[in-house]
């Protein structure tokens, strides 16, 4: 599959468009690097104009940065419940009821005839109200509980979980798996007696 521009290259488990959008916009954080696309003006602004979440007079100052860092971050509390975390609590979901409730989607027809629902990216809220409408549809196709977030507390990367069981916990097996199932055994051999017997 050839990713958008706007997709991380190295995303080894992407998931299906238009769902990777919101795949990659929950990774514009990556906490490996230590990097965060949505932290200034000068590297949110691009990605935003190219993902399509932001038109290009759209203001993008601290607030609307702030905006979508809190609609990101909620969203991830999605994805980690969607991967066996807890249900997200009351207040990490109010950024999500907000652009809710001040979203304004329109309907529209196309030249098939679907009826079909879209928000006008004019604004940075507009363009985040579009995200969950990507997600309503992901929940009513099937698609959206494939999406998850790393169990490695030191990752959080979003991936998409393909397994045919729907049980996968890690972004990559090789790193974080590995790297999680090395530790948990070392704490239990030091809760283990030595020597055995």
């Amino acid at each position: 599959m050839e990713l958008p521009s706007w997709a991380n290259p190295d995303e080894s488990r992407p998931a299906p468009v238009p769902l990777l959008l919101v795949q990659a916009f929950v990774n514009t954080w990556d906490a490996e690097h230590g990097t965060d696309l949505l932290d200034r003006a000068e590297t949110a602004g691009p990605w935003l104009r190219e993902a399509g979440l932001a038109a290009t007079g759209a203001s993008l100052g601290e607030p609307e940065l702030r905006q979508a860092r809190e609609v990101r971050e909620s969203l991830r509390a999605l994805l980690a419940h969607n991967g066996g975390g807890t249900r997200p609590a009351a207040e990490e979901l109010v950024p999500l009821g907000a652009l809710a409730r001040a979203g304004s989607p329109k309907l529209s027809v196309d030249p098939a005839g679907h009826i079909l629902l879209a928000t006008e990216p004019q604004t940075l809220a507009g363009g985040l109200a579009g995200l969950l409408l990507i997600v309503r549809d992901a929940q009513q196709q099937g698609t959206w509980q494939r999406l998850k977030i790393c169990r490695n507390p030191e990752c959080r990367w979003a991936f998409y979980d393909r397994s045919p069981t729907r049980r996968g916990t890690w972004c990559d097996m090789a790193t974080c798996g590995n790297m999680i199932k090395n530790r948990n055994f070392r704490a239990r051999r030091k809760q283990q007696p030595w020597p055995p017997g």
